[in-house]
């Protein structure tokens, strides 16, 4: 802003030119340069800076800002002053914007350099859209117009920048532009809620028209318009916005099991745990001695253990998961199921007991219903073993074969501490399964290595089974502990473990419909 005019006939033709401090020579070297833009003080550069940001690092930066640079040297008759910032200034500064005064011209006072930072997201997410218009204004005086479309992404600081721009559309008053495939990175940075104001309100309708209306090729703007979107992605965005017309989205069906099991602490087993190749002998019906009544967990080495003030791990990935993943079932009615558990009142060992006691309609209203189902079994039944998963498996195998045309998905969701006596059944099971529509979720707690948990996931080897292999991977696992938050974040830090989890489901599912040669049904005209 307010840079020194070198110009005789014109104002400034400004350029940054980006250097890094070595850490250890301490010599200046050119790391990138903006544009040149051309006869203007008061410049706002297109081209971004990528770096690594280190927070136990000094990055020292500096920005030389000459005029008419478009060759490699720099000229001192061209230069405009500069600035000395580390990088770390920059993202410690409020909304991560710093304006600092440039210098180095004697006796001139040089303008400033504005200089926002944002962290890069990890979001690989990408969107096409195709758009159209319909009777805009006739801006040529011998033809129609030429329209074309400028997008503008919004900054964290309320700015906009300009991201994308469409073809031109040659002498016409209602052009369809040719879809396009763009990151959401490059349009939001993978911030979804971006586009609002600070206090979290919606963008209003003007505004979007201003930012999204097209303009002509000569220039002018052809005014207030509507245009027609269509976003292809995730079938279930697009159930999230019933103003357009499209494709009846896939339908997701969630189901919890919970392992209750008494390798999750507090007596059960002798010892509270399950012995090193015991495994073996316990799937075949051994009976263990000085197991302790029903009733909920009182000690803290219990993995099911709640606190007056903390959920249990196994409550906190349960809504973690399933707050999020509930916003795509339409009924909000959850099977939940419990395994590894003696039943009341002839102690029956149950590997897919329903966690509401009913038989005959296991489903629970929400997750507050699930986790309500799970505290009350805690008080009724009691932990036991062995640790099965494959019944579970295929009992939501056995719903998600009844309707393969791609309109329902089911996700299965395991909560277990992975002490898993049924690994041979278990691996059937998966490769069995990986041939309907579904995927699995598997939450590991507690502090085991969880070997055989990384083995189901299938990530570096694809499950087998009796020499079959799964069609696709349908896995997913991650252990609890990997998102503990030492700072008592537990909000964010369950925030990470649902995103974590939920991840691979997308392209899980979209891995299912290709390998099926389901398409994308058509929209009604």
């Amino acid at each position: 802003r307010n840079l020194l005019d070198m110009d005789t006939f014109s104002k400034s033709d400004p350029v940054v030119v980006l250097f890094v401090q070595g850490s250890g020579s301490g010599e200046w070297k050119e790391f990138g340069r903006t544009e040149v833009i051309d006869n203007t003080l008061n410049p706002d550069f297109v081209r971004k800076f990528v770096l690594d940001y280190y927070f136990e690092e000094k990055q020292n930066l500096r920005f030389d800002e000459p005029s008419g640079s478009h060759g490699a040297v720099l000229g001192a008759q061209d230069f405009l002053g500069q600035a000395f910032v580390a990088l770390g200034e920059v993202i410690g500064s409020q909304r991560g914007r710093l304006e600092r005064a440039l210098t180095g011209v004697p006796g001139k006072r040089c303008g400033t350099i504005l200089l926002l930072a944002e962290e890069l997201s990890n979001c690989r997410d990408i969107v096409t859209m195709q758009l159209c218009a319909n009777k805009l204004d006739k801006k040529d005086f011998f033809g129609k117009s030429d329209p074309f479309l400028v997008f503008y992404r919004s900054n964290e600081d309320g700015t906009f920048t300009i991201c994308h721009k469409t073809e031109v559309v040659k002498n016409t008053l209602n052009p369809v532009w040719q879809p396009f495939t763009i990151p959401v990175r490059a349009l939001c940075n993978g911030d979804y809620d971006r586009y609002g104001d600070g206090d979290g309100a919606a963008m209003g309708p003007e505004q979007g028209v201003s930012r999204f209306g097209p303009a002509a090729a000569g220039g002018s703007e052809l005014g207030p318009c509507w245009v027609l979107f269509f976003l292809f992605c995730n079938p279930n965005y697009i159930k999230a916005s019933p103003s357009f017309p499209g494709p009846p989205p896939t339908q997701l069906n969630f189901t919890v099991a919970i392992d209750f099991t008494a390798s999750n602490g507090e007596c059960g087993w002798p010892g509270g745990g399950i012995p090193v190749g015991t495994a073996v002998g316990l799937a075949v019906g051994r009976v263990p001695m000085g197991c302790c009544a029903a009733g909920m967990p009182s000690q803290p080495t219990s993995l099911h253990y709640a606190s007056p003030y903390q959920l249990s791990a196994y409550a906190l990935a349960l809504k973690a998961v399933g707050e999020i993943i509930q916003d795509y079932d339409s009924d909000k009615l959850f099977p939940a199921y419990g395994f590894g558990a003696k039943l009341p009142p002839d102690g029956k060992i149950s590997h897919q007991f329903p966690l509401n006691n009913n038989a005959d309609n296991p489903s629970c209203a929400g997750i507050e219903g699930v986790l309500e189902s799970y505290l009350q079994s805690l008080r009724t039944v009691q932990l036991y073993g062995p640790t099965n998963f494959a019944p579970v498996i295929n009992q939501v195998a056995g719903a998600a074969a009844q309707v393969t045309d791609g309109s329902q998905y089911h996700v299965l969701l395991i909560i277990t501490d992975g002490v898993i006596s049924d690994m041979l059944q278990t691996k059937e099971a998966i490769v069995t399964a990986s041939a309907l529509p579904m995927s699995i979720i598997i939450v590991g707690v507690g502090p085991a290595e969880f070997e055989a948990m990384e083995e189901l996931d299938g990530d570096e080897v694809r499950v087998s089974s009796r020499g079959r292999y799964a069609e696709r991977d349908i896995v997913q696992f991650v252990p609890f502990r990997d998102y503990v938050d030492d700072s008592g974040n537990q909000v964010l830090s369950m925030a990470r473990l649902a995103k974590d989890v939920l991840a691979e489901i997308p392209e899980q599912l979209l891995s299912y419909m290709k390998t099926h040669d389901i398409k994308p049904r058509r929209a009604d005209p």
